[in-house]
């Protein structure tokens, strides 16, 4: 590998990251990738004659693949490179194809900005390598700031124009249309709004933590996405061929999971609105989600199940019903069993809210319950003879069961003397 010239090995580059790669590239004999802070490429060496999988794949699709990301992860070395200004050498992983490599991360004073990838080639790295490795990281800020400014003044322009959408500014599709063609927005064909509330304020550096998770997933794509205090929401739209309604369930989980077990971020809750392909209901869709995460403050048990609209079945109906609600007969069987097992020390309202729950199944309940399923058929039998009940009506059974969300949901409303959108 050929000696670096400190003082003027990166003269006269001037935001060029294509030429900034290829004057590492020269120095060090490898092949080199610059990446911002989310493992997207910025700018690779162009004269590479050796390369590997990974590197192959980064390049073709401008992003580290996600499984990579995700052990680089589990084997410690992007903490690493976000803790430390040094560089690392990463072991090759033969079984991803992926080689033997250098890293170091570019810094505006603590805050990454970006990545410096180097793949071995032919020989080992040197002390002298990775110490200009380092010098190249710090001229590297220089580089990267330029390119980044301009992404940081149309990203703001666009969370204006998200912002809009959000709440029903343009009158017609044609004046969305128009504005995105005025500020070269690209808005994808169909798309869902995901909401996730954080349990106190989204400051800077979980904001970052953000944008890393957003900027590295490959199950959505996030054309746009906006922070309001408590609030994160995105724009999704299809990253592959894959069923995009359970594609965004995917990522609200992995979302989840990885500021827990990166970042120790707990007690954040997601849901998304179901599916459109135009943008005059994007309004509609970010109110949808918000419901749809209200439901999960009112039925906590049911949070995994309540994390789309398009498929939350009859609970999409609890708002409209309970403003709607009149008083009726089911209201006041419920009542007599609340009162026979005040008076009586029993438990039939359990029974049958968790036999409702069980689509009716005896079986089933008496699991769920820990009990016998003679017990079961025995309280059953009390249910229908106390309250006037018939527990095999299919219609009895719905109106039961819708009875007891609205009545779950009251409590909510009333405990939180706040609308349903609280969160």
């Amino acid at each position: 590998m050929n000696n670096p010239h400190p003082n003027s090995i990166f003269k006269g580059i001037h935001g060029d990251l294509v030429e900034f790669a290829d004057r590492i590239s020269h120095v060090l004999g490898c092949p080199v990738t610059i990446e911002d802070a989310n493992h997207r490429v910025l700018a690779y060496s162009i004269h590479d004659d050796l390369s590997d999988p990974v590197r192959i794949s980064t390049i073709m699709n401008r992003r580290v693949p996600e499984k990579i990301i995700n052990n680089l992860w589990k084997e410690g070395v992007i903490p690493s490179l976000l803790k430390d200004d040094s560089p690392i050498i990463i072991p090759s992983m033969s079984e991803l194809g992926f080689g033997k490599r250098a890293a170091v991360s570019i810094r505006k004073n603590q805050e990454v900005i970006g990545f410096i990838w180097v793949l071995e080639i032919n020989k080992s790295f040197t002390e002298t390598d990775l110490n200009f490795l380092k010098l190249a990281a710090k001229e590297g800020k220089n580089q990267l700031l330029q390119a980044l400014a301009k992404k940081k003044r149309n990203q703001e322009s666009h969370q204006e124009f998200l912002w809009q959408l959000l709440t029903g500014h343009f009158d017609t599709e044609d004046d969305i249309k128009s504005v995105c063609a005025e500020n070269a927005i690209s808005l994808p064909s169909i798309y869902s709004i995901i909401v996730f509330t954080f349990p106190s304020t989204i400051d800077e550096s979980i904001e970052r933590n953000i944008s890393y998770t957003i900027g590295t997933t490959q199950k959505i794509k996030a054309p746009l996405y906006t922070i309001d205090q408590r609030r994160l929401i995105i724009v999704a739209s299809p990253a592959n061929q894959n069923d995009f309604t359970q594609s965004l369930t995917e990522f609200i989980d992995s979302f989840l999971s990885q500021m827990k077990v990166r970042f120790e971020l707990t007690n954040i809750h997601g849901a998304c609105g179901p599916i459109y392909s135009t943008y005059i209901q994007a309004s509609t869709c970010y109110q949808e989600a918000r419901y749809t995460l209200s439901l999960q403050q009112v039925f906590p048990n049911k949070e995994k199940q309540l994390t789309n609209y398009a498929t939350l079945g009859i609970y999409q109906y609890v708002q409209t019903l309970y403003h709607n609600r009149t008083t009726n007969i089911f209201q006041q069987n419920i009542k007599e069993l609340f009162k026979y097992d005040e008076k009586n020390s029993t438990n039939l309202i359990e029974t049958l809210q968790t036999y409702l729950e069980h689509d009716a199944n005896p079986y089933d309940t008496a699991s769920k319950l820990h009990l016998h399923v003679n017990t079961i058929h025995y309280r059953l039998k009390r249910i229908s003879s106390i309250a006037n009940i018939n527990v095999k009506d299919p219609l009895q059974k719905m109106a039961l069961y819708l009875e007891f969300l609205l009545q779950q949901y009251e409590n909510y409303i009333k405990s939180k003397k706040s609308d349903t959108f609280s969160s």
